[in-house]
């Protein structure tokens, strides 16, 4: 397929040199397959020649030995530095070798990073002399920037720098070797500034149970938690800083401010303040394994496109200027032969004027350069004009990206914005929906509603007027009749069906009397508690399944109804069994159908809230949530509500046992879910003995 789709956009000569597979994750983690965004175009960096020490008048194959470092300046010129042959090698943008640096007056040692100012100055991360030295266009040493001498710079804190950017002030922020309290700032003087774009450290349930329960000794006994050290930095043309981190969850990758705040963050949505951090590192296929992406270097395109690299999976993952992934790329570097385009263990990434890619390939010494495809091309005008606000010229460059792939989000998005717009709302709904974007459906919904409300409200408030009269007439005129006074008087035996379906209102308002009126009165028998238990079992499934997409947006992934009746049997009946078991031996009063049949009734706050609150939930745009969540909050309180005083009344308890009780009950759920966990995992195992035993005895 992947074939078949490329051929739309690629030349049949070109197909013969991807040898990767180019794919698009949604915020729904559903992979989708795409055209090649780039091409491989050459490779770069083999044939170097430097003099020969023994003769000066000749020159010597000298090839990279493992170079981590890489810069393209504004001339498209390229910098590697060759750390395994301490030198710096400058080649011109056709590949050809310029000359060789390697600071004759102060040698370099193990350099792993380089960076090239607007004047052609040269600054060099000297890994292995611990140092950055800055040198003229020429190659001469000027400034060497050793370890600052500051109060504000820990003793523990080790100045190995591996990466070097510097910005138009001339101020430096330099990524050192396990450097978890962010990039090392200097001023060209080279007197400590600050740390900057420091990441946070990330705490667990488990880290926060300890730092309660553990006294102070203890908890310094445990080993420090430290947040993730910046790996790689490079600066854009509007002076915005990028900084990647390996050992870190989420926000891998920063776009930082001249004040440091991270402008990748995304605000929570229905949230002024809060911010939500995104994570990045694509992988194909986790698998059972979890795979951990490590994001080792980055690159930005004059666009602002955002590419790194995955030094553990070999990926090259590609956002735009705000983050949002474009594509994911990896082909096959396990191959005994180097392939054209793939890259066997990327160590650097830069970016060229013409926003081709140069990928550094440590284990091989060369750098593979890759060229952006027709459809690379189409996507990235199409989403720099959306970028750019410009939806409406964005369209029809979407629209071709539609035609090729269907199935590729962005467009989907870029179209929705444009149709917006353009205020065809019915279309942007369409497209939001099918991209799994919630607040453009929802601000698309919103302005469907308002026209409706203008085009129909007088039609509405007519029909509430007639309503409202005919029952006021009605009420008057049947106010004496014998149909009335014979409905009001009615009466049912106090053991019928009727008569304990009832009951369950009357426990809304009196909900220990009413509780205790099913254990010693009969209000509530087997035929009334699964009546209630099945509405608000199949109130549940539509509350799960039929929520409008604004509130529930697993519905896009289509919500499995089997699996939400089968969680929320599992759940009732541990809780029943639970219960019951811990109400035996604490004292507890009820038999086991009282307390059955007592939290069938307590559920029935799901129906009159939930159903209701499942059409409400089509009619509220996301602006209107916590409307949405109040009610939602509510239902759940009254339910826990409900539950605490059945079994306060069941079991005859006090407020203080009541509580006891529910707490050992969850405590008891929690071990039940684990045993039959453990039963479950120990039947698949005994499920393969036994068929690998018939196997081996039905061979032989």
């Amino acid at each position: 397929m992947i074939t078949l789709l490329a051929s739309a956009v690629l030349p049949s000569t070109a197909l013969a040199y991807v040898p990767f597979d180019t794919n698009y994750k949604d915020s729904y983690k559903r992979l989708t397959w795409t055209q090649a965004a780039y091409i491989p175009v050459e490779v770069m960096g083999r044939g170097i020649y430097a003099t020969d020490p023994k003769d000066p008048s000749k020159q010597m194959y000298s090839p990279l030995v493992q170079p981590k470092g890489l810069f393209i300046d504004e001339k498209d010129h390229v910098y590697i530095a060759d750390t395994g042959n301490n030198r710096i090698v400058h080649l011109n943008e056709k590949g050809e070798v310029q000359r060789i640096i390697q600071v004759d007056e102060s040698p370099l040692k193990k350099p792993e990073g380089v960076f090239i100012d607007k004047k052609g100055d040269i600054y060099v991360a000297d890994t292995g002399n611990k140092r950055i030295v800055r040198l003229d266009s020429g190659g001469k040493l000027i400034k060497e920037f050793k370890r600052p001498d500051s109060k504000f710079i820990p003793e523990s804190f080790k100045y190995d720098p591996v990466k070097v950017t510097v910005d138009k002030r001339g101020f430096l922020y330099i990524a050192t070797l396990g450097g978890y309290q962010g990039l090392l700032q200097l001023d060209p003087e080279g007197s400590f500034q600050s740390f900057f774009g420091a990441n946070k450290t990330v705490f667990s349930v488990m880290d926060a149970m300890k730092r309660m329960l553990y006294t102070r000794e203890m908890y310094l006994r445990e080993i420090s938690k430290l947040p993730g050290s910046v790996s790689s930095v490079t600066i854009d043309k509007n002076g915005f800083i990028y900084t990647v981190t390996k050992e870190v969850d989420k926000g891998q990758i920063k776009k930082l401010n001249i004040a440091g705040k991270d402008l990748l963050a995304m605000k929570k949505e229905g949230s002024d303040t809060e911010e939500k951090i995104k994570s990045f590192g694509e992988v194909r296929f986790p698998g059972k394994d979890k795979i951990v992406p490590k994001l080792h270097d980055v690159a930005v395109d004059k666009d602002g496109n955002i590419t790194v690299i995955d030094s553990a999976q070999k990926y090259v993952n590609q956002y735009d200027a705000n983050g949002n992934l474009l594509f994911f790329w990896s082909g096959d570097s396990k191959a005994t032969s180097s392939l054209l385009g793939v890259v066997k263990t990327p160590s650097a990434i830069a970016v060229n004027s013409k926003k081709q890619l140069f990928i550094l390939d440590e284990e091989n010494s060369v750098i593979q350069v890759l060229g952006l495809s027709e459809f690379g091309k189409l996507v990235h005008k199409a989403n720099q004009l959306t970028q750019e606000g410009r939806y409406e010229e964005s369209e029809k460059p979407w629209k071709e990206v539609s035609r090729l792939n269907a199935y590729y989000t962005p467009a989907m998005l870029g179209l929705a914005k444009a149709a917006y717009k353009k205020e065809e709302y019915d279309k942007a709904e369409r497209l939001y929906y099918a991209a799994g974007q919630i607040q453009g459906y929802s601000d698309s919904f919103w302005q469907l509603r308002l026209r409706w409300f203008q085009s129909h409200f007088s039609t509405l408030m007519n029909v509430i007027l007639v309503l409202g009269l005919a029952f006021y007439i009605f009420n008057r005129v049947t106010r004496k009749s014998k149909f009335r006074e014979k409905w009001v008087n009615r009466s049912e035996s106090q053991i019928s069906l009727i008569a304990q379906l009832k009951h369950a209102f009357y426990i809304l308002k009196h909900p220990i009397d009413g509780f205790s009126a099913i254990r010693y009165e009969g209000k509530g028998g087997f035929a009334s508690s699964s009546i209630m238990l099945l509405l608000a079992l199949v109130s549940f499934c539509i509350y799960r399944g039929f929520t409008d997409f604004k509130f529930n947006p697993d519905i896009i992934l289509d919500v499995d109804l089997m699996t939400v009746l089968f969680q929320f049997m599992i759940v009732w009946v541990c809780w029943i069994v639970s219960n019951y078991l811990i109400s035996t031996i604490y004292r507890g009063e009820g038999r086991f159908r009282d307390v059955a049949y007592g939290s069938s009734y307590a559920l029935f706050p799901l129906v009159l809230i939930g159903l209701p609150l499942t059409v409400l939930s089509h009619m509220m745009a996301l602006s209107e949530d916590s409307i949405y969540l109040f009610l939602q909050g509510a239902m759940v309180l009254w339910i826990g509500l409900m539950m605490f005083w059945q079994v306060q009344s069941m079991q005859n308890y006090s407020v203080g046992e009541t509580v006891m009780n529910i707490l050992l009950s969850i405590i008891t759920m929690t071990l039940l879910g684990v045993l039959v966990f453990i039963m479950f995992s120990l039947s698949s195992e005994l499920k393969d003995f036994l068929y690998s035993v018939y196997q081996e005895v039905t061979i032989r």
